[in-house]
């Protein structure tokens, strides 16, 4: 069993080059009868927070950054299910040297016009697991914190002192998927 991490803990990868962060999320019966569509996407940042290029910010429309480091397995436009909704291979051999983190956020989809919001979504969770044995190596449950945010910083694995950790974030943003894009390119 892997550690489970609060909101502003973090927790070394190890060794690990290879691993898996996966994300899942139930969404609550609405009034307006439309389907959620929540989205993972992950930024490759620089030591000044920015992306390293556009092909550097993985999500549905791009699946993998130029060197393969980052793989988004592909969208689930329905949550339906237990488990990982969406999920994100990594490879830190592959990494380039200019990358100091890479950022984990999930959006609502047309959030705006659906009126959805994180709100109406509960058990989400981020993970970190490693695919040749899938042995967790540490969890973050988000809670039920969200009121109004269509967008959800989960979490972030950032390179100190040599190491990869991973540190659970859970900030919600109002703005969807563009707050992020205005954030960080």
């Amino acid at each position: 069993m892997g550690i489970n991490l609060t909101k502003g803990g973090n927790a070394s990868i190890g060794t690990l080059q290879k691993f898996v962060v996966g994300m899942g999320w139930d969404t609550n019966v609405t009034d307006s009868g439309i389907d959620f569509d929540l989205d993972a996407s992950a930024f490759m940042l620089n030591s000044s927070g920015k992306i390293l290029s556009e092909g550097h910010f993985v999500f549905y429309n791009n699946l993998k950054s130029p060197e393969g480091c980052v793989e988004h397995t592909g969208d689930n436009l329905t949550g339906a299910g237990d488990g990982d909704d969406e999920s994100i291979k990594i490879d830190l051999s592959k990494l380039p040297a200019g990358c100091e983190k890479i950022t984990f956020v999930v959006t609502i989809h047309d959030a705006e016009s659906r009126r959805q919001n994180f709100g109406q979504v509960r058990n989400a969770f981020v993970r970190v697991y490693d695919p040749s044995t899938n042995e967790e190596i540490l969890k973050y449950d988000l809670g039920e914190d969200f009121s109004i945010e269509t967008a959800v910083e989960f979490g972030e694995l950032y390179r100190k002192d040599g190491a990869w950790k991973f540190k659970a974030i859970g900030t919600g943003y109002a703005g969807g998927l563009q707050k992020f894009v205005d954030k960080y390119c």
